[in-house]
């Protein structure tokens, strides 16, 4: 099993930054697979962050390419979500996710483990 706690929400103007994080317990992540997703209010959760532990690769979804970073920490077994530039849109749940399959997947059912979700509101 693997535990994961997301956290480093809140409420930002647009313009500002924030960093989430996303520390796993229960097992290393080894190789597998990692992601960010969201959803606000209505609509359906969407990666926009996906990477695997093996490999430097990282998917960002072309809705926050340029203006997110993730980053790893491997000792602490913690990714981090650093959004900068953020927008209106941007206001959802965040939520970190972890995969069996070391791959770069975005589909949210090809994830097996949750974390509670933050919420990040960005006000205009």
């Amino acid at each position: 099993q693997v535990q994961l706690v997301d956290s480093g929400g809140g409420l930002v103007q647009a313009g500002g930054s924030l960093r989430l994080s996303c520390a796993a317990s229960g097992r290393t992540f080894g190789s597998a697979g990692m992601g960010w997703f969201r959803q606000a209010p209505g609509k359906e959760r969407e990666c926009v962050v996906a990477m695997t532990w093996s490999s430097s690769y990282v998917y960002y979804a072309n809705s926050v390419k340029g203006r997110f970073t993730v980053s790893r920490d491997s000792a602490k077994n913690t990714v981090y979500l650093q959004m900068n530039s953020l927008k209106p849109e941007d206001t959802a749940v965040y939520y970190c996710a972890a995969s069996k399959v070391n791959s770069i997947v975005i589909m949210p059912g090809m994830y097996d483990y949750w974390g509670q979700g933050t919420q990040v509101t960005v006000s205009s």
